[in-house]
C-alpha cells in the first residue's frame, strides 16, 4: 500500500466518483490506468508520475471543520491508514481516498484516545472498504 502525498494526486482521485458512503466518510475511487492516461500526453521529461507505482495508493483527509483539534485528526488518519493496510481482499491497482465528511459528537467521544472513538472510526473504515471493494 502507497499513501498519497501530493496535492495533484489528491485531486486526481477527488475527480474520479464516490464510490460508498457511511455516516460519517465518503469513499473515492480512480483506476490508476485511466489516470495515467490522461498524464502521458502531457508528460515531460522532468515531470515525473502522479503515480509511478501500480499498487493500491491510499489518502486520507480530514478537514479542520470536521475535527477541530489536531490530535482528533491524527488519530482518525491512523485508524483509516491501519484499515486500509490491514484490508484483506485486494483491489486492483487503485487509488482511494477516504474523506471525512462528518464530525464525530465531541459529547459522544470526549477524549480523541478514547477506545470508543478509534474503535468507531475503524467499523465505519471497515464497512467503506468492503462497500467500495463490491463497487469496483
Amino acid at each position: 500500500m502507497q499513501r498519497l502525498q501530493t496535492r495533484p494526486q489528491f485531486q486526481a482521485v477527488l475527480a474520479g466518483a464516490i464510490v460508498a458512503r457511511t455516516t460519517h466518510f465518503a469513499l473515492h475511487r480512480n483506476a490508476l490506468d485511466a489516470m495515467n492516461a490522461k498524464t502521458v500526453p502531457s508528460k515531460t521529461h522532468d515531470m515525473p508520475d502522479l503515480f509511478p507505482v501500480q499498487d493500491l495508493w491510499v489518502g486520507a483527509m480530514v478537514p479542520k471543520r470536521w475535527a477541530k483539534r489536531a490530535v482528533t485528526r491524527n488519530a482518525i488518519k491512523r485508524q483509516i491508514y491501519t484499515v486500509c493496510a490491514d484490508f484483506s481482499p485486494r483491489p486492483p491497482p487503485t487509488a482511494w481516498v477516504v474523506r471525512l465528511r462528518r464530525d464525530f459528537s465531541r459529547k459522544e467521544f470526549v477524549s480523541a484516545s478514547s477506545e470508543s472513538l478509534k474503535q468507531a472510526v475503524r467499523s465505519e473504515v471497515q464497512a467503506l472498504m468492503q462497500a467500495g471493494a463490491q463497487a469496483a
